[in-house]
């Protein structure tokens, strides 16, 4: 009862490279079969089809995306960040959650449980493995270590334990992951790295656990984001900010593969600069507070390294921003002649709402090196990894109201392996 009678299952001595299938029993009861896989040995050749995926408010829309999703060859899925949401659903949602807004670990619990009764999400569940880091609405909206928008100390600190503890309850990670606390609140170890084979590292990240509060935050609120224009906040550049804390930032800049000739970061957000007026220079434009633009420093510091180390194959995945984003990632974004170092692939939501399309078109404008961006689109990316390149169809819901809707391909790119930037098929 104390782990809301879950159960982390995890069987030694498997072979790599195979599939394996599932399934438990438990008083009288018999679940469906599942499938998933293991990773191929280290030094196998190997190829990877993969998908990414964030987002998913029950309110806003149904899952037809998983529904399409299971029914993919795929060797593994990405969820990117927001499994749940905190909200209380409004009168005209499209399908109410049950509950106010998240406070307790039972309220909690009962919105996984919710969430976990959508047969198309049980079905993505059922067919991969999934690798599974959070953002801010496992928790609350916008939240950095120590404070969320309205509540600091150890008000937010008992929010985030029972928000931690039921993550983990509900989610395929291993019992290693369970949260500890102590003096400073709860805590998980969450970013980690995996080899696939010859072909890939995959390195997760942790942007909420670590990171240093939003820079100028709004004075009717503790905590939280808000979008401002860089002349107005200094420290948007102060160097000792980070977003990943700094054990986190070292722990990446020294795990970098040198050897494979791809390495996927997965993510929570996009992390292209995206202003919402022209940078004209280094105190210009305008930033949303709590993507990497609120923490630049931070970003030039891990583009840096990879530009140092000549790290190969750097594709950043993400989600948060409910719009499909694919952009080349440079140290100078202003300076046309800067060099590409990675390839980043931001992909849109399962179901949770998206600016205006009319909005990200302007911001396409002042933010040349983000080659797509759709708003009006949900769904998720799906990737196709060989040792020489990385091929991408975002793949959108025809009608996300419909639980049974068509999805199909939008836009397609691929990435060479020795040339990072994303090029339009």
């Amino acid at each position: 009862a104390a782990s809301a009678h879950s159960v982390h299952a995890e069987p030694a001595a498997l072979q790599p490279g195979r599939w394996y299938w599932y399934r438990f029993t438990a008083l009288g009861q018999r679940s469906a079969v599942g499938r998933t896989r293991t990773a191929p040995a280290d030094d196998a050749a190997a190829t990877l089809r993969f998908a990414i995926a964030s987002c998913q408010r029950w309110d806003h829309g149904h899952f037809a995306a998983w529904r399409h999703m299971a029914e993919q060859p795929l060797d593994l899925v990405m969820f990117l960040g927001d499994y749940i949401y905190e909200y209380p659903s409004k009168p005209e949602a499209v399908r109410q959650v049950d509950g106010p807004l998240l406070r307790t670990l039972g309220q909690y619990r009962d919105r996984y449980a919710q969430y976990k009764t959508d047969p198309a999400l049980q079905a993505a569940h059922a067919a991969f493995p999934w690798l599974v880091i959070w953002d801010d609405h496992e928790v609350e909206n916008d939240h950095s270590r120590e404070r969320g928008q309205l509540r600091s100390g150890a008000d937010f600190q008992a929010l985030r334990g029972a928000a931690y503890q039921a993550w983990w309850e509900h989610q395929p990670v291993p019992k290693g992951m369970r949260p500890t606390f102590g003096a400073t609140g709860s805590s998980v170890q969450l970013y980690d790295r995996y080899a696939w084979g010859r072909l890939a590292r995959i390195h997760t990240l942790d942007d909420r656990q670590y990171r240093d509060p939003h820079a100028c935050p709004s004075p009717l609120m503790p905590g939280g984001s808000r979008v401002i224009t860089a002349a107005d906040c200094a420290a948007l550049q102060d160097p000792k900010r980070s977003l990943l804390g700094w054990e986190q930032e070292r722990w990446l800049a020294e795990g970098w593969d040198l050897q494979r000739p791809w390495n996927l970061l997965a993510q929570q957000t996009l992390m292209a600069q995206f202003s919402r007026q022209p940078v004209t220079g280094i105190n210009a434009g305008e930033f949303w507070t709590d993507g990497w633009d609120g923490y630049a420093p931070s970003r030039e510091r891990l583009l840096g390294t990879v530009a140092e180390r000549k790290v190969p194959g750097v594709v950043v995945l993400g989600g948060d921003v409910h719009a499909n984003c694919v952009a080349d990632l440079k140290r100078d974004f202003q300076d046309p002649k800067s060099p590409v170092l990675a390839s980043e692939f931001c992909g849109t939501s399962i179901s949770s709402h998206g600016p205006s399309q009319a909005r990200v078109n302007q911001l396409l404008a002042l933010n040349p090196h983000v080659h797509h961006g759709r708003g009006d689109q949900r769904g998720y990316v799906d990737f196709a990894l060989s040792t020489q390149t990385l091929q991408a169809s975002l793949m959108v819901v025809e009608h996300p109201n419909d639980a049974m809707s068509a999805v199909r391909p939008d836009a397609q790119f691929v990435v060479d392996a020795k040339q990072a930037g994303p090029q339009r098929t």
